[in-house]
């Protein structure tokens, strides 16, 4: 569903698209989570005052927001504000390459026309807070006591491993979890960032007002997390001249001990490892106590379309078995979704990434689809599923840039 200036009049034919998708998994017996904001907003914010770097995109977002809580929240009780703040933040504002592509040199991994790295990540990211944290006001305020609902926020996580049992390194692992998770979640929790990020970035992180502080606290009403990889961290030492984010962050990683360091992009496979996950949950945990969670993307794409995935269904398999492991272990997970039910456009690597549990034939133009081996393990799972956890299935990306 689109406001094409980002306010004003519906798109008529966005809202009955997506008023039919949802009836429909409605009729199936499917649990809809809706995920407000992906990644894109409409281009007339930008051009207006831009976008994530003004304190001014609030109160679009929240305008925003509430049409989608009126006119979907009679079906829909799950809803996710904005997918991943801290990848959006760092790859749209530091290294440029995701929309709207900010950059300043050296940081970015391609030459962009404009931007700051040293300070819009962080800029861009404050703002996300204060919008997730309004939208969530505007819910509990005006729709929650009749819809029942619940609002939380998403973030892209991985679990760093120290690649020694070096002072630095285990420092650097430290700190990636503070750039990484604590970045969003610390100020869900406690009204600021964490210590280790306001010692490092200084005045370049913003300040929350006391008043912001106050409104950001316990906005969450559960914690979604996507997930893929682990990493092995190496302490990178700070550099004199201008920081980003990266620099910030001062690490190098390796996806396993024998890889190269990867470069500003991450690298473009990872060995599986379910353990990583299970660390994430329980850090989380330990750091923000009995919050719920929902793990809203994990998957392992592959490169070509057979049918006969074994490797993404014990991927799939492990994984789960993970996460049941931190359940066990006291963990407050209280779903789990499998990226992606089928074939889709993927935001960084178009139709050469696929993750579907169901394989797409892009090269027939009626898109004819094909259960593959991890979709009917999946579905068998589903069926027979004896050991507590709730696998649910996820509208994903009710948000601006769903034009219809």
């Amino acid at each position: 569903m689109r406001l094409s200036d980002g306010r004003g009049a519906i798109n008529p034919k966005g809202l009955e698209y997506y008023n039919s998708l949802i009836d429909a998994l409605v009729q199936h017996g499917i649990q809809v989570h809706i995920m407000i904001y992906q990644l894109e907003y409409p281009q007339m914010l930008e051009d207006e005052y831009g976008g994530w770097l003004s304190p001014r995109i609030v109160e679009d977002f929240t305008a925003f927001a509430d049409v989608c809580f009126r006119e979907f929240g009679d079906r829909v009780t799950y809803w996710t504000t904005i997918d991943e703040p801290n990848v959006g933040a760092m790859g749209s504002y530091d290294i440029g390459g995701i929309a709207p592509g900010h950059c300043s040199d050296p940081f970015g991994v391609t030459k962009c026309s404009v931007g700051d790295s040293t300070v819009e990540p962080y800029i861009a990211a404050h703002n996300m807070l204060l919008a997730h944290a309004s939208a969530t006001r505007l819910y509990r305020e005006k729709f929650q006591a009749m819809q029942k609902g619940v609002v939380g926020l998403s973030i892209y996580s991985l679990w760093p491993y120290p690649m020694t049992n070096s002072t630095a390194d285990l420092e650097a692992t430290k700190r990636c979890l503070d750039f990484f998770l604590g970045w969003i979640l610390e100020p869900l929790m406690s009204g600021d960032y964490p210590e280790r990020m306001k010692k490092i970035v200084g005045s370049r992180l913003p300040s929350f007002t006391r008043i912001q502080s106050e409104a950001i606290i316990g906005s969450a009403d559960f914690i979604g997390i996507n997930h893929y990889y682990s990493v092995y961290v190496n302490d990178l030492p700070l550099k004199k001249g201008a920081r980003d984010y990266t620099a910030d962050l001062s690490i190098s990683y390796k996806a396993s001990k024998t890889d190269p360091p990867a470069g500003k992009a991450p690298p473009t496979s990872f060995p599986s490892d379910p353990e990583g996950l299970q660390h994430v949950l329980l850090y989380l945990k330990e750091a923000h106590g009995d919050i719920p969670i929902y793990i809203q993307e994990n998957g392992q794409s592959s490169s070509n379309d057979t049918l006969a995935d074994t490797d993404r269904t014990d991927y799939l398999k492990s994984y789960i078995g993970s996460t049941l492991a931190a359940i066990r272990n006291g963990v407050n997970v209280k779903g789990y979704f499998a990226w992606a039910f089928l074939d889709v456009f993927e935001y960084l690597s178009g139709y050469q990434a696929r993750y579907g549990l169901y394989r797409v034939d892009f090269d027939d133009e009626t898109l004819p689809r094909q259960a593959r081996l991890s979709g009917r393990w999946y579905s068998a799972f589903l069926k027979n599923n004896n050991d507590g956890i709730h696998v649910q299935s996820e509208l994903n990306n009710t948000g601006w840039h769903a034009e219809q």
